[in-house]
């Protein structure tokens, strides 16, 4: 199969699916309001709260969402075949994903722009509240865990990426000082300049490799380990409109630009499809995931169909910065529809490698041995990258050489392949950074929420201090499991864990749903969807603790899948008994939630 055929089905089905069910979720299930107030215009702080424009609300919401899962879950899915992945990505995106998406965008904004605890407490029951808090929590240190190792080991001894990473914090400052203290109002002006300077960080990259910078950007893992959650505390601390929102609404348009430049080069060059339909390891055993293609084809590519790490985002930074109602369709559920677009390039870009080269990245050379699988151009495509590629596991490597080598392969490009494999680990880094800074700072909010449960004048503290020290605390925690961890132990907790704040997430979209909505019925637009993800969470979480980490002797990780697990049950069962008092009445008119 060739990539272009692919590519062309899937846009046209995202495209529909916007145009068509995103309307239905808005006009009909929703109801938006475009002449209700917002939280960012009611709350308008100037720091947490600040209206933005639909673009820049855009721009924020799909860099934060958009870290590593619609990259590194599709690639490291990719062991199953092409197909697999193609038709979760485009399936659940649609009918999960992005209705998950908007409607937790939208309770937000309803309540306040209130975390998912507090939303799950107004809407479920105290019970569920704290359970969902907890749960969140536990999920947003695994997240900025799981994804700061794809970084580590996509950065660690390559001086050129480092640099680039790193010039995109002052250019990311200098954009947010220009556009509101400098020239405010003038986006499109901003924009060229920040987009020019972050390509010009990427082309200096040779330059300062060979200088004599290199020896301090060549930073060995452990030093990227700490260094990652240091800028995690920054990103959570200054004001949003300084750091955060600038950055992530460069790498957003970033991101989109450097995905329609891949799916430009697939049309231009439309390599073929390497990786079979399904191969062997459909049926577990594989190097890279354990299990079988269900559920864990489902719990792998989280970002590029459904996760429930937006939900977080979609009731913390996001909803506060949502200037209408109408703009909850283009950033809820188009962001998401963007992302699964993302994750179907990243798809394609691995798939297009040989197995045996695919494989030989994706496991370290020990493992690998073991597979008998002979590599075709891994020594080629080194030498032309200008690093060794293999034994580099996590994902990001092999999409990037998967990027640089259709890239390469247009006419007249390929002496350009080392930038283009350069320019594919920012690409992917910045993905992961803008989840990581925007995760962070949710993550201080969770953890405020949590302590208002004690304390109740915490919750609604402004106290800059308390900001600070929240901050501290959070990067620090996932900053310490990232030091001592690897992807082997984190990423499938994460995955776990992951999904099963969707779970719970629609869960309490449900709830408001039977509540609010015109018509009942309509609640089947994410009780659906929560039954197939409760149930993948539960038979994937099962299998994790019975047959991995019990047998292997790993506790933290049991622990935490039997936490998730056992929170997800609380909420489900408190959901039920929510649905069935509400069932047991007679549809009331519809009552707007206050703010």
């Amino acid at each position: 199969m060739s990539a272009l055929e692919l590519i062309i089905g899937a846009a046209l089905i995202l495209v529909l699916a916007y145009r068509f069910y995103g309307s239905f979720l808005a006009a009909k299930v929703l109801t938006l309001d475009e002449m209700r107030k917002t939280p960012a215009e009611k709350y308008n702080d100037g720091k947490d709260y600040v209206p933005m424009n639909k673009w820049v609300a855009f721009g924020h919401h799909f860099a934060a969402i958009a870290g590593a899962g619609p990259l590194v879950g599709p690639v490291l899915a990719a062991q199953f075949g092409y197909l697999p992945g193609t038709l979760w990505i485009l399936i659940g995106s649609v009918l999960a994903g992005a209705v998950h998406d908007m409607v937790v965008l939208f309770a937000s904004i309803r309540h306040g722009g209130k975390s998912l605890s507090e939303i799950a407490k107004k809407e479920v029951g105290p019970v569920a509240g704290v359970a969902t808090g907890i749960a969140v929590f536990f999920l947003i240190i695994l997240t900025m865990a799981g994804l700061g190792l794809v970084v580590v080991n996509a950065l660690f001894k390559n001086p050129w990426g480092v640099f680039t990473i790193a010039m995109t914090i002052p250019i990311a400052i200098f954009i947010g000082l220009y556009m509101h203290k400098i020239r405010p109002g003038k986006i499109g002006e901003a924009s060229l300049i920040g987009v020019i300077l972050v390509l010009l960080a990427v082309f200096l990259g040779p330059y300062v490799k060979n200088s004599f910078l290199a020896p301090y950007l060549t930073l060995s893992d452990k030093t990227l380990e700490i260094l990652l959650p240091a800028y995690g505390f920054l990103a959570a601390a200054l004001p949003v409109w300084l750091l955060l929102a600038p950055r992530d609404y460069l790498s957003s348009y970033m991101k989109i630009g450097t995905i329609l430049a891949l799916a430009l080069g697939i049309i231009i060059v439309n390599p073929q499809i390497q990786m079979p339909a399904f191969t062997k390891f459909i049926h577990g055993g594989g190097p890279i995931i354990g299990g079988k293609v269900w559920p864990f084809i489902s719990i792998t590519i989280a970002c590029g169909a459904i996760s429930g790490f937006h939900a977080l985002v979609s009731s913390g930074t996001t909803p506060k910065m949502i200037a209408n109602e109408k703009d909850i369709k283009i950033v809820g559920y188009g962001a998401m529809l963007t992302e699964a677009f993302v994750a179907l390039m990243a798809l394609i870009a691995a798939t297009t490698l040989m197995p045996g080269d695919y494989f030989a990245i994706n496991t370290k050379p020990e493992i690998f041995k073991t597979l008998n699988m002979p590599v075709v151009h891994l020594p080629e495509l080194s030498k032309l990258v200008g690093e060794d590629v293999a034994g580099r596991p996590g994902g990001a490597v092999s999409l990037a050489v998967g990027m640089a080598n259709i890239f390469a392969s247009i006419p007249g490009l390929k002496h350009l392949m080392a930038y283009w494999y350069q320019f594919a680990i920012m690409f992917e880094a910045l993905f992961i950074l803008t989840t990581i800074d925007a995760g962070t700072r949710v993550a201080r909010y969770i953890a405020q929420d949590l302590l208002g449960m004690i304390y109740e004048p915490i919750k609604e503290s402004k106290s800059t201090v308390l900001a600070v020290v929240l901050s501290a605390f959070v990067s620090f925690t996932w900053g310490y499991l990232i030091y001592g961890g690897d992807i082997k132990t984190i990423w499938p907790v994460f995955g776990v864990a992951n999904q099963t704040i969707g779970v719970l997430a629609l869960a309490i979209g449900t709830s408001m749903i039977l509540q609010k909505s015109q018509k009942r019925i309509y609640a089947l637009t994410t009780f659906l969807p929560m039954t197939f993800l409760f149930v993948t969470v539960m038979d994937a979480g099962f299998i994790n603790l019975t047959k991995v980490y019990l047998p292997q002797g790993q506790m933290v990780p049991a622990v935490l899948v039997a936490i998730m697990l056992s929170l997800s049950i609380i909420v489900m069962v408190s959901s039920i008994i929510k649905w069935l008092n509400i069932l047991s009445k007679p549809q009331q008119p519809e009552v707007a939630v206050e703010n």
